[in-house]
């Protein structure tokens, strides 16, 4: 399913992104976009992987349309009595369609007169029909409890809505967009070539298959990335790893830091904290302790760390689909070195349906 994940994106782009013509077309929630450009909110609910996308999301679409965005752990929105306004967007974030705690959070907001809109994979799952419109990731069934290919589908999914609102708000005009799209279109392309360094990440694995904690840090748009490779990790070798802004090390996490604490650093130079994030490198290192990078192609800023896996480059707001893939590989092959059932880990369940 990892490998797969070059033609998820294009199916899930197909009919959708038109770059030569400058459309975008989101039919699902087409008949919505007044009323979602008018919000004063939107709000994400999502639970697992999910909320990682979601909260990719809340950068994407603030960022990119300039809508203010809070993002909410499905279980815990359903429970703390939340403040709606009947102009608020919700929307619900589910590879599966069936999550409990999802659905449950969908049915507050109807109740509270949001209105409600899904990013599901499942054509017909309840929460696709729960929902006033949606769009679908169109990933193909995922059968790995983990989630990757669906992860992947969902930021393009939440990256094409972003697009979407900003072009109908005004914040982007037909060339930017254009532009935007053209780049979105490469990605198949680009995830190819990362993928094809999996002999690269499998010699990374193999040193550091023993490691019993991992530290992984981003920032930006590969914050959640980083959240999202740690919980990878955790998933499916059962070694304990936490994912943190980059900055935020310095406030706790930086006592950790020793010979036995390998470090992952999603680096790429298009992100405006490049300078800081190779400081926070330094950091580590000045302390022992082993990094991994993950940056573009051509970039030797990083010769110093003990490895470095290369991206193409792309768009800032992309790069979550390219730096994402070798965190998955890595989990994959330390997981499959320390004999775990890669597939279906232990104590887990592909969809949570019950409380």
């Amino acid at each position: 399913e990892i490998m797969e994940q070059p033609e998820v994106l294009e199916q899930c782009m197909r009919g959708r992104i038109k770059p030569d013509d400058g459309k975008l077309l989101l039919g699902g929630i087409q008949p919505l976009i007044p009323r979602i450009i008018a919000a004063s909110r939107i709000l994400i609910v999502a639970c697992g992987t999910s909320w990682h996308a979601g909260l990719l999301g809340e950068y994407l679409i603030e960022t990119l349309a300039r809508i203010p965005v809070e993002v909410e752990y499905a279980s815990e929105f359903r429970y703390r009595r939340p403040i709606l306004f009947k102009d608020d967007v919700v929307i619900a974030v589910s590879q599966s369609g069936e999550t409990a705690d999802t659905l449950a959070a969908v049915q507050i907001a109807k109740q509270n007169g949001c209105m409600t809109i899904g990013v599901c994979n499942q054509v017909g799952s309840t929460i696709a029909r729960e929902t006033e419109g949606g769009v679908y990731l169109h990933a193909g069934p995922e059968i790995g409890v983990a989630s990757t290919k669906a992860f992947s589908a969902q930021i393009l999914c939440l990256s094409m809505i972003a697009l979407k609102l900003a072009k109908e708000r005004g914040e982007m005009g037909e060339e930017e967009l254009r532009a935007k799209m053209t780049k979105m279109a490469e990605l198949p392309g680009l995830l190819r070539r990362v993928l094809a360094q999996k002999e690269r990440v499998l010699e990374m694995a193999r040193t550091f298959r023993y490691a019993s904690n991992f530290l992984y840090l981003g920032r930006g748009f590969n914050f959640p990335v980083a959240l999202e490779g740690a919980l990878k990790l955790k998933e499916i070798s059962y070694i304990h790893a936490e994912g943190y802004p980059a900055a935020e090390m310095k406030h706790g996490p930086i006592a950790l830091i020793d010979q036995f604490m390998p470090v992952v650093v999603i680096a790429p130079k298009s992100d405006p904290n490049y300078q800081k994030l190779l400081s926070n490198m330094q950091e580590v290192l000045a302390r022992g302790g082993a990094v991994i990078a993950i940056t573009e192609e051509g970039n030797d800023d990083l010769n110093e760390c003990d490895f470095v896996l290369h991206i193409p480059t792309t768009d800032e707001f992309l790069t979550p689909l390219l730096t994402v893939a070798p965190l998955q590989l890595m989990a994959y092959y330390i997981a499959d070195m320390r004999r775990c059932n890669v597939d279906q880990p232990r104590n887990l369940a592909k969809s949570v349906t019950v409380e």
